[in-house]
């Protein structure tokens, strides 16, 4: 049996590592550093979406879309 697992790219970044912690993991392997720094997620995670930031950092959406979906994510944008 698999958990289905989500990730909505419209929400911000402090309301999906909330939900999930896995996901910091996988931001942090893609490049966005200061998704580790809770207190990063306390202020700009809460304005800032998954899509948004890459665009900051310079990461390939795409990169990311299939990082999620190799670790079982359905995207929802």
């Amino acid at each position: 049996m698999t958990d289905a697992k989500t990730i909505d790219f419209r929400k911000t970044i402090f309301e999906l590592t909330n939900n999930d912690r896995e996901i910091i993991k996988i931001m942090r392997e893609l490049g966005f550093d200061q998704v580790t720094n809770p207190k990063m997620i306390a202020t700009v995670g809460r304005v800032m979406t998954i899509p948004k930031g890459a665009r900051m950092r310079g990461i390939d959406l795409d990169s990311v879309r299939k990082a999620f979906q190799a670790r079982g994510y359905t995207i929802v944008e």
